[in-house]
């Protein structure tokens, strides 16, 4: 393999080309029309993400790695002479490019996946409303025990209460004009096949079925929840945010969401890989985070200055961030921004029950107002 193979635009190529001409690296800037730090940067990026793929022609190396894998060092044999009798060449995971590698696993799978047809709108929808129906931290698959934790939950269980809570968070909204379904991550207990643990920690977890039972069960309830989101709005918003146990589980999810529905344009899915996100809905601002990159009393901080949400929170004359994580209620009114943690609807596990975390199960819904922000709310309680 060659430098070339690793080239992530036509620039490099074209630098890499005139480069094998002979040409110098000033000549090189000359000709494409950048300053010669910047085919610097370039040529030193390039060799990096070639090394890091097992090709370092310079140093002798041709050992390109499976896709999905990176180089972790390299070991030699020298002879007494200081010639190269061996090397052994040592590699990990790249999680960067497995993720990417999932990504487009799973656009390619949907392919033959034949999208639902879009609902007629609801008559009598009342524009200047959006209500939001949060649910987070719902940890689906995991396995309670109540003689050690107080609560009872497996997969049946997780089902019949999420189904439940959504139909009736549904009920109680408004004919408001949106409806944004909002999970706001762990959505899932676990995120791969190989364990049931915490893909950041790798601390082990109380699990009740396997991935692949855990993957079907996921998409077939928010393919409910959104269908009869749909019913009740006449548009519809879906939230999908990563959280620490479904790093990967997020994307899958709202990728088949947004391809189930891709022909109702009446839906929107917010499809971004930033662990942050927000919608505006006249003057009100609403943002969403799981909670586990910035606490609550930051987060005003992060949407205030986020680049991507400046041009938002500058048009907007309230802001609700909504957060999860800490399965507990907490509200937190500063810098211009009330920001708000949600409680869990699912049981408590071993891991909690023995560390003597207790909060009360619930969901929120809750309506705001295009000029006025929040004008109500409602809590569901699972046992209620």
């Amino acid at each position: 393999m060659s430098l070339e193979e690793f080239a992530k635009d036509e620039v490099d190529t074209t630098i890499l080309q005139l480069r094998s001409s002979g040409m110098s690296m000033a000549a090189v800037a000359d000709a494409i029309g950048v300053t010669e730090r910047n085919v610097y940067k370039r040529m030193a990026a390039l060799r990096q993400r070639a090394a890091q793929g097992g090709v370092a022609p310079a140093h002798g190396w041709n050992n390109p790695l499976p896709d999905g894998f990176a180089l972790a060092g390299v070991s030699e044999l020298k002879d007494a002479d200081g010639a190269t009798k061996l090397q052994w060449f040592k590699s990990k995971a790249d999680t960067q490019r497995q993720m990417e590698l999932l990504v487009e696993r799973i656009e390619s799978a949907h392919q033959g996946i034949k999208p639902y047809k879009p609902t007629k709108p609801p008559e009598g929808s009342i524009e200047d409303l959006l209500t939001l129906l949060t649910i987070t931290d719902f940890h689906l698959g995991m396995y309670a025990y109540e003689a050690e934790t107080g609560d009872n939950w497996d997969v049946t269980i997780a089902r019949n209460v999420f189904l439940d809570s959504v139909a009736t968070m549904i009920e109680s909204s408004p004919n408001s004009g949106t409806g944004v379904l909002c999970q706001l991550g762990d959505f899932l207990h676990w995120d791969g096949i190989l364990s049931a643990s915490t893909p950041m920690s790798g601390h082990a977890l109380d699990a009740d079925t396997r991935y692949s039972k855990l993957v079907e069960l996921a998409m077939s309830v928010m393919v409910e929840a959104t269908r009869m989101m749909l019913e009740k709005f006449e548009r519809v918003i879906i939230v999908s945010a990563e959280g620490n146990h479904d790093v990967s589980g997020s994307i899958w999810l709202r990728k088949h969401i947004k391809h189930i529905f891709q022909d109702d344009k009446r839906l929107e899915v917010i499809d971004n890989d930033f662990p942050y996100y927000a919608i505006q809905h006249g003057k009100t601002m609403l943002g969403f985070h799981h909670g586990h990159k910035r606490k609550l009393a930051q987060l005003h901080k992060l949407f205030a200055s986020e680049p991507r949400f400046r041009a938002m929170w500058g048009a907007t004359e309230q802001c609700y961030i909504h957060t999860g994580h800490y399965h507990s209620e907490r509200v937190l009114e500063d810098g211009g921004a009330i920001a708000e943690q949600h409680p869990t609807l699912s049981g408590r596990d071993a891991y909690a029950a023995r560390g003597g975390w207790v909060s009360q199960r619930g969901a929120k819904v809750i309506t705001y107002h295009k000029e006025h922000g929040e004008v109500s709310r409602t809590t569901i309680r699972p046992d209620a």
